[in-house]
């Protein structure tokens, strides 16, 4: 494991995670995924991690909101990590998907509706694993934090 960087937990980090947020997911959009499908940083640098794009509805606003996230393709699920970069807190869109499970899921240029939800103790335990070797620093930022960060399980609307 990885010592716990320095100001993780200042305000800033949030501001900053969401201004990157809001460039990549720009960039994804634009280029149809051509740009940003694949994360390159900390231990996806040199095999890459795939990214989608997440779209939520606001629970406050009801307002539609996107975010870039990585991906473990399972079948035709699409499972995620409320990881937030190992901060204290959930981040934003998990919330809103507690409050409403439709969301959108965009893969490349494919857009699917799917149903959104927190994976189970059972489904978890077999999925975790999967998840860290697929983007290892999962396993740093979850000794970084008090919370049990969420694994998502996005599930195609049939």
């Amino acid at each position: 494991m990885k010592a716990k960087p320095k100001g993780l937990d200042r305000p800033s980090t949030v501001k900053i995670i969401k201004a990157m947020s809001t460039a990549h997911t720009w960039l994804y959009r634009r280029s149809g995924g051509r740009l940003g499908r694949k994360w390159h940083v900390g231990s996806a640098l040199r095999h890459g991690v795939p990214v989608c794009l997440l779209t939520t509805t606001g629970r406050k606003s009801g307002v539609p909101r996107t975010v870039p996230l990585l991906y473990l393709a399972d079948g035709e699920d699409a499972v995620l990590v409320a990881s937030q970069g190992g901060l204290p807190t959930n981040p934003q869109w998990y919330y809103n998907l507690l409050a409403e499970p439709a969301v959108t899921v965009q893969l490349g240029t494919r857009t699917r509706a799917m149903r959104a939800r927190v994976a189970d103790a059972a489904e978890r335990a077999v999925l975790w694993p999967r998840l860290v070797r697929l983007y290892a620093d999962y396993e740093n930022y979850q000794s970084w934090t008090d919370r049990e960060i969420p694994v998502i399980i996005c599930e195609p609307v049939r």
